[in-house]
C-alpha cells in the first residue's frame, strides 16, 4: 500500500521517516520529495508497505502525531490516473 505523509517539517530527514514506519511494520520504499531547486524538503513524501495491515495500522497510529514539531497527516495515496489501486 502506497501511503501520503502530509505536513512534515522541511527538517525532517528521510530516514527519520523510514523510522517511523519500520517501528510498524515492512517498509518496501520511502521518499522524501524534494524542491530540485533548493535541494530541501516540500514537507511532503511517500512510503511503500507491501502488508496492508502493517499500512493500516501505521496510518491509524500515526495520523495526527507531532513530528519535529509539525503535526502529520497520513492516508492511504490516491493512485496516478493509469495507475493500478491496490488495497
Amino acid at each position: 500500500m502506497k501511503i501520503l505523509i502530509r505536513n512534515l517539517a522541511r527538517t525532517t530527514t528521510e530516514p527519520a521517516l523510514r523510522a517511523m514506519f519500520v517501528a510498524h511494520g515492512t517498509v518496501q520504499s520511502c521518499t522524501l520529495v524534494m524542491d530540485k531547486d533548493t535541494n530541501t524538503s516540500k514537507g511532503f513524501g511517500f512510503v511503500e508497505m507491501p502488508k496492508a495491515g502493517e499500512a493500516k495500522a501505521a496510518i491509524k497510529l500515526l495520523n495526527g502525531q507531532d513530528v519535529d514539531g509539525n503535526k502529520i497527516r497520513v492516508k492511504k495515496a490516491d493512485p496516478k490516473p493509469g495507475e493500478a489501486i491496490e488495497d
